[in-house]
């Protein structure tokens, strides 16, 4: 009986895996891709996220300084490499510094920018706002205007109307009372 082979063709337990042909990347592109389809083979699988990088921090300065530095003449060669050393470092820490406040301040100006923008678009809807309202009033107002000459009109047409159907019933009633009604008219035999 033949074992199970893996892929190289060693005896044992047979792989899970199939053999998959090794492909160079030329190009960064067909790099990402290749990356890509690696990481779509397995989706339940989760997808190494790395952390970022810490940010660099100079050694602090020490608080006390046991080899404190002379100015005598006839020094010895080797204390100026560590002279030397000593200010490339400080000179390091002082950038950093200088950087950090540098940053502070950008973000500071960031913030005062975005601030100002808040406020500026604040006071532009605010103007827009107003002029809506005015707008809105203005059209309710001729909307009014428009409903009181509206009512203005039928109250004096129902006016005249009345007045005019007031002076029929009364010559109606004046002639009523000046001839009578045939009888037959009211009903009478």
């Amino acid at each position: 009986m033949a074992a199970h082979t893996q892929k190289n063709n060693k005896p044992g337990i047979s792989g899970g895996k199939e053999a998959q042909p090794l492909i160079i990347a030329k190009t960064p592109a067909e790099e990402q891709r290749l990356k890509l389809e690696r990481l779509m083979r397995n989706p339940d699988k989760p997808a190494p996220i790395p952390d970022r990088p810490k940010e660099w921090n100079p050694r602090a300065p020490p608080e006390f300084v046991r080899d404190v530095m002379g100015s005598s003449a006839g020094a010895g060669s080797g204390e100026f490499h560590v002279y030397r050393h000593l200010r490339r470092r400080e000179y390091q820490r002082q950038d950093f510094l200088d950087k950090i406040a540098d940053k502070q301040d950008e973000d500071q100006d960031y913030l005062d920018k975005v601030e100002q923008n808040k406020l500026a678009a604040d006071d532009r809807t605010a103007k827009r706002r107003k002029k809506r309202e005015k707008l809105k009033q203005k059209k309710e107002m001729a909307k009014k205007a428009k409903l009181e000459s509206k009512n203005k009109k039928e109250d004096s047409d129902n006016s005249s109307d009345s007045s005019d159907e007031e002076k029929e019933d009364d010559g109606d009633r004046e002639a009523d009372d000046d001839a009578e009604a045939p009888s037959f008219i009211m009903g009478r035999k």
